[in-house]
């Protein structure tokens, strides 16, 4: 709660203000654009940055690489000076078949060749061996001695050499780990069979100079390891993980880098000895490097974002002062009666203003309707005043009918006419209410048609067809016998040879049709063009015709009941005839579903 009650006290100066909240928003369009303008340009450089420190280690690895193998083969010549010499030839042809004094003589020549071999290899290379597997004789020449041993079995580092056939190994071991021995064996012409080794002892410093070339960064990790990723020298830098050495034994390219969590490691394999050349940079190392470039973008960035607030302020305030002066000065705009108003979920100059014209329009609507409703009911009190009275040509055609077939007719036929004269006038007179259901308009508009029959026996075809789900239907009183009337007036009277008038009662989704056709003259297209219009406008001048009640009366009080889309619609073919579509809401069972 104190938490919420907080929020809303940081928040209620821009609930309150629309100047506040636009000058907020302003400075929002106008900030973020400019810092992600700046994140993203400090990302490219240090995209940049990214790419020049890989493209130039990888170039750096490459030649580094390449001055490290001409080292060992300089160191790998050295050894082929003892394969060449004579005195090891001939030491291994005659060592059996000589004298004593002769194996003492090739036995001092080796050990002058070695000892050459010592003193002109320079300072990196500490001792010399020379090892006879066949007589197990072990050379040695370093500083401190100059030796000639009989070896119980192969050293360690021979036996090595020999168990995995190779022609050449490094080896690493003791207690010193600035040496290594770079060892090659002896083999025989014939059959490259192994007949023994030659090993240097060399101080991995003599590789500083070259690795140098690598750079010493404070964070940089430079080492050499094996081909199985075991650290074999490492001149500086912190100790790899072993997630690095993992992923330096698995790669099977001679040269390239990948990204480890931390850092960018690089390798590259050293010929013609196999090892791995790697250089690890530390993440960080690529970020300060690009910093100085990032620095400079946030500080232009800075200076935007600044500028950019002000000018959001200047053009917020300029825009949200008339609104603001607006709001104040509609305070006090009460002259409208106000009920039954919607409040609006707003409380800042905006909602007042909403709130204050919502009233406006509300009083209004309230007005048009007023008058609506007073025009409707004029219209219905002379609507009223046709209900009171039948069409006096109708009455007089009808009574004119009926004294004839007293004479010419059976009683019960005049009986017929007079019983439907009598509902008619029970309907009109007896029925106050606004609504009736279909079913009584129906039985209105068949009295109705049984006298014209009776009138018109010889011309005259009627036909109804009702749909007996829609009669529980409501429907104004008096809207379906004024559209026949209007027929016969309008079509039929003036139609030569046979008349035809149907109508249909159907269910159609939620609605109830019904259609009243006829066979009569029909109207022009301009003509029904016009009468179209008047519908939709229902304008007043349609609400009756003469005597009669007109369509448009009947259109009005379907919609004033039901809403816009009920109402009446109009077809004619100038000769052919006219239709007229009346729909009204379905009901069922005396519920509404439309």
């Amino acid at each position: 709660m104190r938490v919420a009650g907080w929020i809303m006290k940081l928040t209620e100066p821009f609930r309150r203000s629309i100047r506040n909240k636009l000058i907020l928003t302003m400075i929002i369009l106008a900030v973020v654009p400019i810092v992600t303008i700046t994140a993203l340009a400090a990302e490219n450089s240090r995209r940049s940055m990214e790419a020049e420190v890989i493209s130039t280690n990888l170039s750096n690895m490459k030649w580094t690489g390449v001055y490290l193998g001409d080292q060992f083969a300089q160191l790998n010549n050295l050894i082929y000076t003892v394969l060449i010499s004579p005195h090891l030839s001939e030491y291994l042809a005659n060592v059996e078949e000589s004298s004593l004094s002769s194996q003492f003589a090739a036995q001092r020549n080796i050990i002058d060749t070695l000892t050459n071999l010592f003193y002109s290899a320079g300072n990196h290379v500490v001792g010399v061996e020379l090892y006879l597997k066949e007589y197990n004789k072990l050379f040695t020449i370093n500083a401190s001695q100059s030796d000639i041993a009989s070896t119980a079995g192969i050293p360690a580092p021979y036996k090595l050499l020999f168990e995995q056939n190779k022609d050449f190994t490094i080896a690493v071991g003791g207690n010193d780990n600035g040496k290594f021995q770079l060892i090659r064996s002896i083999n025989r012409f014939e059959n490259q069979e192994k007949l023994g080794g030659i090993s240097l002892e060399i101080r991995w410093g003599v590789l500083d100079q070259t690795l140098n070339l690598l750079g010493r960064g404070n964070d940089h990790t430079v080492f050499i390891a094996s081909s199985d990723g075991k650290v074999l020298y490492q001149p500086w830098g912190v100790t790899p993980s072993e997630a690095i050495l993992d992923r330096v034994a698995g790669t099977g390219e001679a040269q390239g880098y990948f990204r480890g969590d931390q850092a960018y490691v690089f390798y590259n394999t050293i010929d013609p000895v196999g090892l791995k050349l790697v250089t690890v940079i530390p993440n960080s190392f690529i970020n300060q490097s690009a910093l100085a470039t990032m620095n400079f973008g946030l500080i232009v960035g800075a200076i935007t974002v600044v500028v950019a607030i002000l000018l959001a302020v200047i053009l917020a305030w300029r825009l949200a002062t008339p609104i603001v002066s607006l709001a104040r000065s509609i305070q006090g705009f009460g002259l409208m009666k106000e009920r039954e108003v919607r409040l609006s979920n707003r409380v800042d100059e905006i909602g007042l203003l909403e709130t204050k014209l919502y009233q406006m329009s509300y009083r209004i609507r309230e007005h048009i309707r007023t008058e609506y409703v007073i025009g409707l009911e004029k219209k219905s009190a002379e609507l009223k005043a046709l209900q009171a009275q039948i069409n006096p040509h109708f009455l007089q055609n009808t009574l004119q009918m009926i004294g004839s077939m007293l004479f010419k007719n059976s009683p019960a036929e005049s009986y017929g006419v007079l019983r439907s004269l009598s509902d008619m006038f029970r309907y009109i007179i007896r029925e106050p209410e606004d609504l009736a259901p279909l079913r009584a308009e129906l039985n209105h508009l068949n009295n109705y048609m049984q006298i014209q029959q009776q009138r018109f026996a010889a011309r005259l075809s009627y036909a109804i067809e009702v749909d007996e789900g829609a009669t529980d239907s409501l429907i104004p009183k008096l809207s379906l016998q004024p559209i026949v009337e209007n027929a016969f007036f309008h079509g039929l009277e003036q139609q030569s040879g046979p008349w035809v008038l149907e109508v249909k009662v159907t269910c159609e989704g939620e609605d109830t049709v019904i259609t009243i056709c006829d066979n009569g003259i029909g109207l022009q297209p301009d003509k029904l063009a016009e009468l179209r219009g008047r519908l939709e406008r229902r304008s007043g001048d349609l609400w009756t015709h003469g005597e009669r009640i007109g369509l448009s009366n009947v259109a009005s009080r379907i919609q004033m009941h039901f809403g816009g889309k009920y109402g009446i619609g109009l077809d004619s073919i100038q000769g052919q005839g006219t239709k007229v579509t009346v729909t009204i809401p379905l009901e069922r069972d005396g519920a509404n579903h439309a």
